[in-house]
């Protein structure tokens, strides 16, 4: 082929779930559940989703359809190893199941997955945990039915096809990722986001932001290695059709992120637009991929000391997700700038197309961060949720082990330049 190194990556890929979006769709789940021939579903969700009653409409809109339910209301907020196991073995033993519905935030809905994969085939959790943490293995064939139905606006997890958990031996943070873990059907539907917390719509909201960031800056596509197409893994690079996504995400979170945060409970438009903005996110990384905000992020929400945030459950410390990629992204911007200067230039634009221009152009991404973050309550920094600078060795030992998602940073970084970037981040300036 005459002009094309074939020695270099020239292959990107990029895959969603088919998408119900709208007001009520959640309740034309029993429709669809009913075109995959299933009979007998595991709702899975958490006790607070439970409590709402959401579940109980779904079981009840499956049943119209003839088709049997139970509700599983273990997931644990933030899932660890012991979670989804405990999840899993619930799910064994009251099975088998045809297919799985998960209800929630990214939390249930990658429990769901995990749930989905080790009831559908053998091994165990660590079997399938990327490495170097786990054995990265193979899913061997197809998965059963899942769909996914967020009550949140920020994972993005309806779209992906990955699941994030804590290790808690290791008090880190990592994943499973594989194509075959994508849900089959993601239904979105605003008004299940009516009445959450301001915590949390800020919380999952950053985690969006950062989804976006993180994948419109990611290490572009054809500057990787050429893999097998056996080799070639989910998070492939910054590419065109990503690309596209996030910049539409970028531009409903400028129109709607502070509204949905300050007056979210009366106004269904900006609902709306923050779910259409998770799920375009999630479009954009979970194909391209994610890098240092994230990688930092596992280590930070692994090894919490006594910190409990206001809107989630107190009962034991922890750094809700979408608080943890974002504590550490304005200097992790201002590492990666000079790889790609005019991504994050626009990047900074569409998330806030009002803000005034920085006489430094590095820190116009990082000023309009910090900007957001300010307004919507976001912790200032790792020192906000408990972390000081004497805690930085102790925490860049997790950001290294996430080389998945380092490989993704246009600008790799070392151990010394994690280091700074934690250092540098425990009060953001």
């Amino acid at each position: 082929m005459t002009g094309v190194d074939l020695s270099e990556e020239t292959i990107f890929t990029w895959g969603a779930p088919p998408l119900k979006f709208g007001a009520g769709a959640s309740d034309e789940v029993g429709f669809e559940m009913s075109g995959y021939g299933v009979r007998r579903v595991l709702i899975i969700t958490d006790a607070g989703i439970h409590a709402l009653g959401i579940p109980e409409r779904i079981a009840d809109n499956l049943r119209r359809y003839d088709i049997e339910s139970e509700i599983f209301d273990g997931v644990h907020v933030e899932p660890t190893d012991d979670s989804m196991v405990k999840a899993t073995e619930y799910a064994r033993a009251q099975g088998p199941w045809d297919g799985f519905v998960a209800v929630g935030g990214g939390s249930a809905i990658d429990t769901a997955k995990a749930i989905n994969l080790l009831t559908s085939h053998p091994g165990e959790l660590m079997d399938y945990i990327n490495k170097p943490i786990g054995a990265a293995k193979t899913p061997p064939g197809q998965l059963k039915p899942l769909v996914a139905i967020p009550t949140t606006a920020g994972t993005g997890s309806e779209s992906t096809a990955m699941c994030v958990l804590d290790i808690l031996s290791m008090k880190v943070k990592t994943g499973i990722s594989h194509w075959r873990l994508r849900p089959t059907l993601a239904v979105i539907d605003p008004l299940l986001t009516m009445s959450l917390p301001p915590e949390v719509t800020a919380a999952s909201g950053m985690d969006i932001v950062c989804h976006a960031l993180e994948s419109y800056t990611a290490r572009w596509y054809t500057t990787f290695d050429r893999k097998k197409p056996e080799e070639r893994v989910t998070y492939c690079g910054s590419n065109p059709v990503s690309d596209l996504w996030c910049e539409k995400s970028l531009g409903l979170l400028a129109q709607s992120f502070r509204t949905a945060v300050h007056r979210g409970a009366d106004d269904v438009e900006a609902r709306s637009n923050m779910m259409m903005a998770a799920t375009f996110a999630g479009m954009g990384f979970g194909n391209s991929g994610v890098h240092i905000p994230h990688a930092n992020a596992y280590p930070i929400a692994g090894m919490v000391k006594d910190y409990r945030p206001a809107g989630y459950p107190q009962e034991e410390p922890m750094v809700p997700h979408g608080q943890s990629v974002s504590l550490t992204a304005p200097e992790a911007f201002r590492f990666s700038f000079d790889s790609a200067p005019e991504r994050h230039l626009r990047a900074a634009e569409l998330l806030d197309p009002r803000a005034d221009k920085a006489n430094d152009q590095r820190e116009q991404l990082p000023t309009v961060l910090i900007s957001l973050m300010r307004d919507i309550g976001i912790p200032n920094g790792i020192g906000g949720v408990g972390y000081t600078e004497a805690d930085v060795p102790d925490l860049v030992p997790g950001t290294m082990k996430q080389q998945r998602l380092l490989a993704t940073c246009p600008k790799t970084p070392t151990e010394d330049d994690i280091a700074d970037i934690l250092t540098k981040s425990v009060e953001n300036w």
